[in-house]
């Protein structure tokens, strides 16, 4: 845990700087005084703060976001003391609209600047790791959802909507984010067209059946054993390949799993090569239909994963694509919390779910995909049009320019304080779905 709080701290840290920097160096550019650049909220005191130039620079207390003061705005910070009286020139109320736009968007630009340079960075040093969705002969295994849904162990997936996937990783979360599209697969040598219907993203998101609703077929390869396994009492060990039940040869892991129910009560054998050797046991079946043997995750042994590699102009368009595929995902996410139907909004998570998405061991690469991914994540929902974010004050300007009114103080102000309660409103109930998770299992 220590180690994913120091990663979050330090993905958080940087990607709030770098944002806050996209304000303050268009904002000095234009001529506009920032009288404070601090990454974290400094309310009554700060832990560090140094002043250079016109500038305090510091780091406040309470870990929640940073923030710049840029003279003649109204921000988080309320302060209208001054902007009564008619706006001196170097206050960003005195600066022409486009430039006041490309002040409040340059927080969001260098998030999407920031995501597009670690994703380049990261495909010319580790490349892309993947298993290729044709690599899938034996086809694919799928969850109980999937079987309702009308896929079937053994289909083979060709196309979700217009999609193609290239990695099998994708074909979930494409299938979870397209409803109202059909999910292609060929089946004994046909295609054949299954809908996503509304139930099934419903069912998706509230019991998260998208998890394991597309995996590769696999051999049944002990992997391990569950607590009093009746397999490893009768002498089954970890890498045992399972080959036949009662004498009938069954060549994948969902065979024996839809199998042995039917033998709940009864005495079977089970036959496995261990070293080369074949050898069998036999076992009685409970009445679950369950023996405890868990079979191997370890689906690199028996596929195998391609890395593509980047040359730096490869990298440089492969990060455009990165940070697009990304975004589209994560906005089509973001759409399913606005249908209650899913209670997609039940998973809405704050700090202690972004924190656990870091690896509990130090994983450099993990650490800048998810933190190039966070980047993303603070774009978009810093630019959405809601008062107190970038998004919003946007969207006055944006009036002012074409109506050429400016609004007033203390409309500004109301919206300002509109917006800040509907921010904490947003963060009071992320993060008590963090607690009722926590511990109360909701």
């Amino acid at each position: 845990m220590l180690i994913q709080i120091a990663q979050f701290l330090l993905g958080l840290s940087l990607l709030i700087v770098l944002h806050e920097f996209g304000h303050f160096l268009p904002a000095r550019a234009f001529g506009v005084k920032v009288s404070k650049f601090y990454l974290f909220f400094d309310y009554k005191f700060s832990l560090f703060k140094k002043i250079i130039g016109e500038t305090e620079w510091g780091i406040g207390w309470i870990p929640l976001g940073g923030y710049v003061k840029i003279e003649g705005m109204v921000d988080e910070s309320m302060d209208t003391d001054n902007l009564s009286e008619e706006p001196e020139e170097w206050e960003f109320r005195a600066k022409p609209a486009w430039q006041r736009i490309i002040i409040l968007t340059g927080g969001v630009i260098m998030n999407f600047i920031t995501a597009y340079f670690i994703y380049v960075l990261l495909l010319m040093n580790y490349g892309k790791d993947y298993l290729p969705n044709d690599a899938l002969v034996h086809g694919i295994w799928t969850n109980e959802r999937g079987i309702e849904m009308g896929l079937q162990n053994g289909d083979k997936v060709l196309r979700i909507g217009d999609m193609t996937p290239e990695s099998y990783s994708e074909s979930a979360l494409e299938i979870l984010l397209s409803g109202g599209s059909d999910l292609i697969v060929e089946r004994d040598g046909r295609e054949v067209a299954i809908p996503i219907r509304d139930e099934d993203i419903e069912d998706m998101v509230k019991n998260k059946s998208f998890i394991g609703l597309i995996k590769p077929r696999m051999p049944y390869v002990v992997g391990w054993f569950t607590e009093n396994s009746l397999g490893e009492s009768a002498g089954m060990q970890i890498g045992d390949s399972i080959t036949s039940l009662n004498g009938r040869p069954m060549r994948f892991f969902d065979e024996y799993r839809a199998a042995l129910p039917d033998y709940a009560g009864e005495e079977i054998a089970l036959s496995f090569y261990r070293g080369g050797v074949l050898d069998t046991v036999r076992l009685t079946v409970p009445e679950s239909g369950k023996i405890g043997v868990g079979n191997t995750s370890e689906v690199f042994n028996y596929y195998s994963i391609e890395t593509k590699k980047y040359t730096f102009a490869e990298a440089l368009s492969g990060g455009v694509d990165e940070v697009g595929a990304k975004l589209d995902g994560y906005v089509r996410q973001f759409k399913l919390i606005f249908n209650p139907k899913t209670e997609a909004y039940k998973e809405v998570g704050g700090f202690l779910t972004i924190l656990k998405q870091y690896d509990s061991a130090w994983n450099w690469r993990h650490f800048w995909e998810f933190t190039a991914f966070l980047s993303i994540m603070l774009g978009f929902l810093n630019i959405l049009p809601i008062p107190a974010l970038d998004g919003g004050h946007v969207i006055f300007t944006l009036v002012e320019w074409i109506t050429g009114r400016k609004p007033s103080i203390k409309v500004l102000e109301y919206a300002q304080m509109i917006g800040f309660f509907m921010l904490l409103a947003l963060l009071i109930f992320a993060n008590g779905n963090d607690i009722l998770k926590t511990f109360f299992g909701g």
